[in-house]
């Protein structure tokens, strides 16, 4: 059997090193450049270090090339310590602002993680590509855990589910909603087809019937006891 690669590894698709984001150089040098977030018109936020305060305005330097500009005080937004980098709970965030959580859904996105919590919410942005994150063994390494105990992923939501239907007695559902990027129509049909798919495994790890008609809209997957 040929040896697995990284790049076929499952884990790298969920996991972050933690290791690698607590770096103390990375710290000190956040600390000491008072790095925040300000607008762009190409990014929509980037960074920069903060030079001097004018009344109402503030000199910066972009961190991308070192070029200074004046930016309104209102329009600066907190950047967080490098310690949340890549965090899977945005309610985790200490600064939670539009920019921060844009670059968080971004930082991960880069790094093939595609699912991240935000409190109650898993966001998922589409990879446009297969990831080796939904077979026979990521199931099992979900089964029987905690949420928090596991990286942010459909299977963590559905076991959280279907664990609370068991102990509290009471019917769950799961909502997935969308927002579409390119032509709405192709969009929806193509996230309905996915989705279903994915509720077809979970109703299937777990032996659970099949309540659901085809999805409309908007579509739910709804544990029954």
């Amino acid at each position: 059997m040929a040896q697995r690669t990284g790049l076929e590894d499952p884990e790298r698709y969920l996991f972050v090193d933690r290791a690698v984001i607590y770096n103390p150089a990375t710290q000190a040098d956040w600390t000491a450049k008072k790095l925040v977030w300000i607008p762009s018109e190409r990014h929509g936020f980037e960074a920069a270090s903060i030079k001097e305060e004018r009344g109402d305005e503030v000199l910066v330097e972009l961190a991308e090339n070192g070029k200074k500009a004046m930016v309104n005080k209102d329009d600066i937004q907190k950047m967080n310590p490098p310690k949340f980098s890549k965090v899977e709970d945005m309610a985790e965030l200490t600064c939670l602002n539009e920019a921060s959580v844009l670059h968080n859904l971004k930082d991960r996105y880069y790094s093939g993680l595609i699912y991240t919590y935000s409190g109650l919410f898993c966001v998922v942005i589409n990879p446009y590509k297969n990831l080796p994150i939904y077979s026979e063994n990521i199931i099992e390494m979900y089964r029987g855990k905690k949420r928090h105990e596991m990286p942010p992923h459909i299977y963590a939501i559905s076991e959280s589910a279907y664990r609370c239907m068991l102990q509290d007695r009471e019917d769950q559902s799961i909502l997935c909603t969308y927002e579409p990027v390119f032509h709405q129509h192709q969009t929806r049909v193509t996230l309905q087809l996915a989705l279903r798919l994915l509720l077809l495994t979970i109703l299937q790890l777990y032996r659970l019937p099949r309540p659901f008609p085809p999805p409309v809209g908007n579509t739910s997957c709804f544990f029954t006891r």
